[in-house]
C-alpha cells in the first residue's frame, strides 16, 4: 500500500513554485486560480518574496497548500495514486484535497482563514512553542505537567520518538527548558511562531474556525485519510469536528504513521516542499520505504 504525506508550516521558502511552473503546464493555471481565490498574488509572493511576508502564518499556509496540491496533481497525472493520505497539521488540508473531500478552492479559503485566526490569536505575544530533541514523550509530558502547576505548557506535536514540540505560555516554556535539559534533552529550540499553536490557548480561533467549517462542503473520501487528532481514519461525517479540534489539539504524528503501517502501508511519499516528514517517518517506522514526490520525475 502507498501513502502520501503532506508537510505543514515551516517548509515555505522564497522561490517555491518556480520549479513547478517550469515542469508542469497546469501549475501556472493553479497558481492563477489561487491568486483569484485569495484576492492577492500568492504566485508573486511565493516566487519573489519578500521572505518576511511569505513566512507570515496567513501567507505561509496557503503557499504550502498550493505547492503541495500541485505536486499531488503531478503525481496523479503520472499515474501514481495513494491508498492512504495524511498531513502534518496544515498538511491535513492538502491531504483532504488529495482524498477528494475538499476542493482546491475551498481548501484555499479555509486555510487562509485558519492562518489569519492563528496569527491574530495572541496579540500580546504571550504564547510560544519549542521543539524538544532527544527525550521520550512520557518524560516531556511529566515535565510539562509539573511546570503547568504555575505556567501552562503542554506537548502538542508528537513528531518522532525523540522529538516532541511543546506549546503554551512563554514563561512555561522558559521554565521547562532547563528541566528538560536536566532530564537529558539534547536541545530545546524555541520556534519562530506567532502563538501557542495546537494548545488550549487556541480555543478562541478554533471557535471562529468552526463557523467557517460549518459553511464548507465536504465529500466522501476516495481513499483512507488519517486525522491528526485521533491518528485514525476519518470521513465526511466528522471531519469538521476533527479540523475544529485540530487547532487546539496535539498532532499525533507518531501514532498516525504507526497506524498507517498497521493498515498495510509499505511505501510513503512526501508530497510537498522539503523532506522533514520523510525524516520523521524513517525514525518512527524504519521498515517503511520513504520517497520524495520529485523522485518520480527524475529522468
Amino acid at each position: 500500500m502507498l501513502a502520501f504525506v503532506f508537510p505543514g508550516q515551516g517548509s515555505q521558502k522564497v522561490g517555491m513554485g518556480k520549479d513547478l511552473i517550469e515542469k508542469f503546464g497546469f501549475a501556472r493555471e493553479m497558481y492563477a486560480k489561487a491568486d483569484e481565490v485569495l484576492g492577492f498574488s500568492l504566485s508573486r509572493l511565493s516566487f519573489e518574496g519578500p521572505e518576511e511576508e511569505l513566512t507570515r502564518t496567513e501567507n505561509a499556509q496557503v503557499a504550502i497548500l498550493t505547492y503541495s496540491v500541485i505536486a499531488y496533481q503531478a503525481l496523479i497525472q503520472k499515474g501514481v495514486r495513494p491508498d492512504v493520505v495524511a498531513g502534518h497539521s496544515l498538511g491535513e488540508f492538502s491531504a483532504l484535497v488529495a482524498a477528494g473531500m475538499l476542493s482546491f478552492e475551498d481548501a484555499l479559503k479555509l486555510v487562509r482563514r485558519r492562518g489569519e485566526l492563528m496569527a491574530s490569536a495572541d496579540p500580546e505575544k504571550r504564547g510560544g512553542m519549542a521543539a524538544v530533541l532527544g527525550l521520550s514523550a512520557d518524560i516531556v509530558e511529566a515535565v510539562c505537567a509539573e511546570v503547568s502547576k504555575e505556567f501552562y505548557v503542554e506537548p502538542v506535536n508528537y513528531n518522532a520518538p525523540d522529538q516532541v514540540v511543546i506549546s503554551g505560555l512563554k514563561e512555561g516554556i522558559a521554565k521547562a527548558e532547563p528541566l528538560l535539559k536536566e532530564k537529558g534533552a539534547k536541545r530545546v529550540i524555541v520556534l519562530n511562531v506567532s502563538g501557542a499553536f495546537h494548545s488550549k490557548l487556541m480555543a478562541d480561533p478554533a471557535e471562529e474556525f468552526k463557523k467557517v467549517l460549518e459553511a464548507t462542503p465536504f465529500s466522501s473520501p476516495s481513499c483512507r485519510i488519517i486525522s491528526n487528532v485521533t491518528a485514525r481514519e476519518e470521513d465526511e461525517k466528522n471531519i469538521r469536528e476533527m479540523l475544529y479540534r485540530q487547532i487546539q489539539s496535539p498532532v499525533r504524528w507518531v501514532e498516525s504513521v504507526k497506524y498507517m503501517e498497521s493498515l498495510g502501508v509499505t511505501e510513503v511519499v512526501e508530497v510537498g516542499l522539503g523532506s522533514v516528514l520523510a525524516g520523521l517517518v524513517k525514525k518512527i517506522s524504519p521498515n517503511l520505504a520513504v520517497k520524495s514526490w520529485e523522485q518520480f520525475f527524475v529522468s
